[in-house]
């Protein structure tokens, strides 16, 4: 099988890349792909497709660039040139630009590869249905959601022209088939990005480094983070540092240096910046606990999959998505009230002063997260690909 990936990919800085580094991984070992074409965006840096392993044939294709309106033209001449066996598109609502035309224009690329009758699968990582838009940062005005909220409506179902559309949350399949009527929906788990021996659960002598990771100021916001370990600095004798990994969400520039700015009293206080794929072992595993300081969630959390891999605990708000993950694959973690210092310090309290409570929530995840390693998540693609393929009529 000759399969085109359109997906971010590094060195790119748009979301997803790093998933879809891990497809483009797994995939290349498969016998069934005799090569694999990656429909990508342009990067300065040349991508970084040096694996180890010994795989199929490469190609990349640079051929479209983050709020450029052309993306879906460009990307369709480009899968008219290289005449792929399939296509999976590894997607979500602003995959192709944080301004509103580029990103819609790009979602139309499923009813486009529709028309040309190639088999489809899309990878959708949310869904409009749970996204909050006010704290996802589009939109706090009513009309104006309505209006976004339409324009999702006739999105996604375009977005249902595909073969398949696959999504990660179990619960999301029942919300789609009940609002659109769709047949071609099916859930394939998230997946572990690196198939990891058991790791250490012991963490290293010094400060605890409580740790969060991610793109910060819509739904992400770490004001909560700190204020709680200020909250427990001043009652419990524990030396604590606190990680913030990561950059600003593309919707709010600036975001973590007024927050730096705001908060250059407090001690022991790390902004990293950006996390190449090399250093993100060594942030998890010399973190005493991962926390997702979230007010909502647009989706399964690809942080709380490398928080598993690495064997590290966790402590969440209780909030929808990300409790009905926890259930669905297995992780344990300690729970916050949302927006609320106190009860995350009380959480992270739990965990920090108690190392058998700590390694075990860190057991858990780990054996969470090796159920589905990207191997074998990769190989659901496949199977799912062959089903198509084998139907006479692509309807």
């Amino acid at each position: 099988m000759k399969l085109a990936i359109i997906t971010a990919y590094p060195p790119s800085k748009v979301t997803l890349n790093e998933y879809g580094y891990y497809l483009v991984k797994n995939f290349r070992v498969k016998k069934e792909i005799t090569e694999l074409i990656l429909l990508t965006d342009v990067t300065k840096e040349a991508k970084i497709i040096d694996f180890k392993e010994k795989g199929c044939k490469i190609s990349v294709v640079e051929c479209w660039k983050f709020n450029k309106i052309s993306n879906f033209l460009t990307i369709s001449k480009a899968i008219e040139k290289t005449k792929p066996d399939a296509i999976l598109l590894n997607l979500q609502f602003m995959k192709f630009g944080d301004k509103k035309i580029p990103a819609a224009l790009g979602l139309t690329l499923p009813y486009i590869f529709k028309l040309k009758k190639i088999p489809t699968i899309v990878l959708l990582h949310n869904i409009l249905e749970k996204v909050d838009l006010n704290k996802a940062g589009f939109t706090g005005n009513k009309t104006l959601a309505s209006i976004y909220n339409y324009i999702g409506t006739v999105l996604t179902k375009l977005i249902l022209k595909a073969n398949v559309v696959t999504v990660t949350i179990n619960k999301y399949v029942g919300i789609i088939e009940d609002k659109y009527k769709a047949t071609n929906i099916k859930c394939i788990p998230h997946g572990t990005f690196e198939e990891l021996t058991e790791p250490s659960y012991s963490i290293p002598k010094g400060p605890k480094k409580i740790m969060t990771f991610g793109k910060f100021g819509t739904y992400k916001k770490v004001e909560v983070l700190i204020e709680a370990v200020e909250k427990l600095r001043a009652t419990e004798e524990i030396d604590l540092e606190i990680i913030i990994a990561g950059t600003d969400n593309p919707n709010v520039p600036g975001y973590l240096k007024k927050v730096k700015e705001t908060f250059k009293h407090v001690p022991k206080l790390v902004f990293t910046g950006y996390v190449e794929e090399s250093a993100v072992p060594k942030l998890f595993e010399e973190s005493s606990v991962v926390v997702f300081p979230y007010t909502s969630t647009t989706g399964s959390s690809g942080v709380l999959h490398q928080a598993g891999s690495y064997g590290r605990a966790v402590v969440m708000p209780n909030i929808d998505d990300l409790a009905t993950l926890s259930e669905q694959e297995g992780y344990k973690a300690e729970y916050f009230e949302t927006e609320d210092a106190s009860s995350l310090a009380t959480a992270l309290n739990k965990i920090i002063k108690d190392d058998t409570y700590r390694m075990s929530l860190g057991k858990a995840n780990y054996e969470a997260a090796t159920k589905y390693p990207m191997s074998k998540i990769a190989q659901m693609y496949l199977d799912t690909f062959n089903t198509i393929i084998s139907e006479v009529d692509l309807k």
